[in-house]
């Protein structure tokens, strides 16, 4: 898809991107210059995450995964509220959508290539219903180039199931030439936005290159999931004043006096001891 100010997004379109290879995107839903000031506050965050226990988590070797509070992002609200984030969400998780993740992924350089894997157990809404009820929205923050170890996805494979491991969550090994031969990967660009089905068979690559590749998540359930569980997100009641109700009321979140660090307890145990 490409961004044009004056598109109607088509539910049936979204459904069948999402349902079909599960994942699409929107290229140039934002400036450079936004994707710019998102990297700041990014660097900024990891840097005072890494003093914090539990403040970044390993996601394998020079790779790390941070929660943030979304009032530390500026642009926050200007994503949430972007016309085809909003008809992504409503087509695929219902009107009454909830946002429970804010945080960045960093692969630096010397960023290994990670198992296969998907990012959380399937439940029973897509194993017996059919159904995706959660999704993930990823921003890059650099122009992504093959040394930087894009994202690598094997489309259509949000609906495989498979025994013999954790929670359905990472394939044996003896399937992984069905995840190898399907493998596309995917380099978007400064002001890209994409959705994804955090269910569909995926891995970081290898980062080759001399620089860091940060991506920001937003993670939405649909309000049947129970994603929220895993996450802390925080606000502060000024914050939550100041936002639009179109923005607060799809928020699941914490109040606090004051914003505390985000000791995150999502560990994802198969991608820190994997075989490279």
């Amino acid at each position: 898809m490409s961004s044009d100010p004056g598109a109607t997004w088509e539910p049936a379109e979204i459904m069948g991107g999402l349902y079909g290879d599960g994942i699409i995107g929107l290229k140039g839903a934002f400036s450079t210059d936004f994707a710019d000031r998102l990297r700041e506050d990014i660097e900024v965050l990891y840097a005072e995450a890494k003093q914090v226990p539990g403040g970044a988590l390993p996601r394998g070797p020079e790779r790390w995964y941070v929660e943030v509070q979304p009032e530390r992002i500026r642009g926050f609200v200007e994503i949430v509220t972007h016309d085809w984030f909003v008809a992504v969400c409503e087509a695929v998780l219902g009107p009454d959508y909830r946002i429970v993740e804010v945080g960045f992924d960093i692969p630096f350089p010397g960023a290994a290539d990670q198992p296969w894997h998907r990012d959380f157990f399937v439940p029973e809404a897509t194993t017996k219903g059919r159904r995706l009820n959660s999704l993930a929205f990823n921003l890059t923050t650099v122009d992504t180039r093959q040394e930087h170890g894009p994202f690598e996805v094997a489309p259509g494979t949000q609906w495989d199931q498979f025994e013999g491991c954790d929670k359905g969550m990472f394939p044996p090994k003896h399937l992984w030439p069905r995840y190898i031969e399907r493998a596309v990967q995917k380099l978007p660009q400064r002001g890209d936005i994409s959705a994804r089905s955090a269910l569909t068979i995926h891995r970081g690559t290898a980062n080759r290159s001399n620089e860091a590749r940060p991506v920001l998540v937003v993670g939405v359930d649909a309000p049947d999931a129970t994603n929220a569980a895993h996450h802390d997100l925080q606000a502060t009641q000024a914050y939550l004043d100041a936002l639009p109700p179109r923005v607060r009321d799809h928020l699941t979140y914490r109040v606090v006096d004051r914003l505390e660090p985000v000791v995150q307890h999502h560990v994802i145990e198969g991608l820190l001891k994997p075989t490279y």
